[in-house]
């Protein structure tokens, strides 16, 4: 174990809201060992840039890790050729381009389905009625799962979000992630034959026409669901909550001061919906005072990095009109999310845009359960009552 001085934490209340306490651990232990987490947190943002860039340190490569465990080793749990391989043959399924030739008029088309389905309600869960719809169908077609549902898609993402954050060792929370995952398989063995007799753009059609083995396909499926389907969904949900809660800064982009891709970002650093990844220390190393030993687990706090006061001023606050080119959204490095294409295109493009256009007078619910927000590994609101004039 390294010799990062130890900060202890309430696991329940680090839950709930992990901001101040990753605020105090910035401000007096930046490099510190969480013994309720069994790990080492990072916590300032150009620590994170400088040491996740460092692969030949701070690996992906982990044998023992939860998500090589109950998901199978994917293109994220591998470093140098083994990861720009499997990489070069599956980011041409999601790249910008391909987002932009392909993907977006189908997002665009789902989405308007989904509202559609939604504006004669007058009122919803957003988090559970649109949101999750909308990333769901979105990451149906991109994957090539096409005969699922999007509630089985996010139930399954969910759960392997659950199971790979499960630093404690619940065994319901375990088995509900192998579940998921012998689900997905299932999923992936109905589709095979048809889309090696017909490819398509999706990821399960290029990967599988590459040569990819099929072990390795199945991986990196279920890597593409576990994060592309909580990410936007809560990215969803959360900058209509931050918007609905900030009128002055909805009124902003409706008059043009800032786009809807500039909410996208700006809430993506102000809640992280992807708030921590993990490293394996590989080689004996010394950084910011701290003697890292081999074996030893390191999460790299994204979350805390976007609340970094060095970077962003008033950081704990919702600014549509900030500078975020700082932020650690995507990570940095050879592990840059190659889904942020996709992402920003549902999310700030479409998906933002149409819903505030479509749904009349949107406004919180004048409801005894206002929106609840938990987690700090993955992190986004458990509902959103809203109502409209339908």
């Amino acid at each position: 174990m390294s010799n990062a001085p130890t900060f202890s934490i309430d696991v329940a209340e680090f839950w709930d809201d992990p901001y101040p306490t990753l605020a105090a651990m910035r401000a007096d232990a930046p490099i510190c060992f969480v013994p309720e987490l069994g790990a080492t947190l990072i916590t300032r943002r150009d620590d994170i840039h400088t040491c996740e860039k460092n692969v030949a340190v701070f690996s992906s490569d982990q044998p023992g890790g939860l998500m090589n465990v109950l998901m199978g080793q994917n293109m994220m749990r591998r470093d140098g050729d083994d990861h720009r391989k499997e990489r070069f043959v599956y980011y041409p399924a999601i790249s910008p381009k391909t987002v932009a030739s392909t993907w977006a008029a189908q997002f665009a088309e789902l989405t308007d389905s989904v509202l559609r389905d939604l504006v004669p309600a007058g009122a919803a869960d957003l988090t559970a009625t649109y949101a999750t719809a909308v990333s769901g169908e979105a990451l149906k077609i991109m994957t090539g799962l096409t005969t699922i549902t999007h509630g089985e898609m996010d139930a399954w993402s969910q759960a392997m979000i659950d199971g790979i954050a499960n630093y404690t060792g619940d065994s319901d929370v375990e088995a509900r992630c192998r579940e998921a995952t012998a689900s997905i398989d299932r999923a992936i063995d109905e589709r095979l034959d048809e889309v090696r007799t017909t490819p398509d753009h999706s990821l399960l059609s290029v990967m599988l026409e590459s040569g990819m083995p099929l072990e390795n396909v199945r991986a990196n499926i279920k890597l593409t669901i576990s994060g592309g389907q909580n990410e936007p969904r809560d990215a969803i949900a959360g900058a209509a909550w931050a918007l609905l809660t900030h009128p002055e800064q909805l009124e902003l982009v409706r008059a043009g001061g800032a786009t809807w891709l500039d909410v996208f970002e700006e809430y993506c650093r102000w809640v992280s919906p992807i708030g921590m990844s993990p490293r394996r220390i590989a080689a004996q190393h010394q950084f910011g005072g701290v003697e890292f030993e081999p074996e030893e687990r390191v999460f790299f706090m994204f979350s805390s990095a976007n609340r970094d006061e060095e970077h962003f001023e008033n950081a704990d606050r919702f600014d549509v009109t900030r500078d975020n080119r700082a932020s650690l959204t995507f990570g940095a490095g050879p592990h840059f999310c190659a889904g942020a294409a996709a992402s920003r295109s549902l999310v700030g493009d479409i998906a933002l845009p149409r819903l505030f256009e479509t749904l009349d007078g949107l406004r919180l619910a004048d409801s005894s359960e206002p929106a609840t927000f938990g987690g700090w590994a993955f992190r986004g609101p458990l509902n959103l009552p809203v109502e409209w004039t339908p």
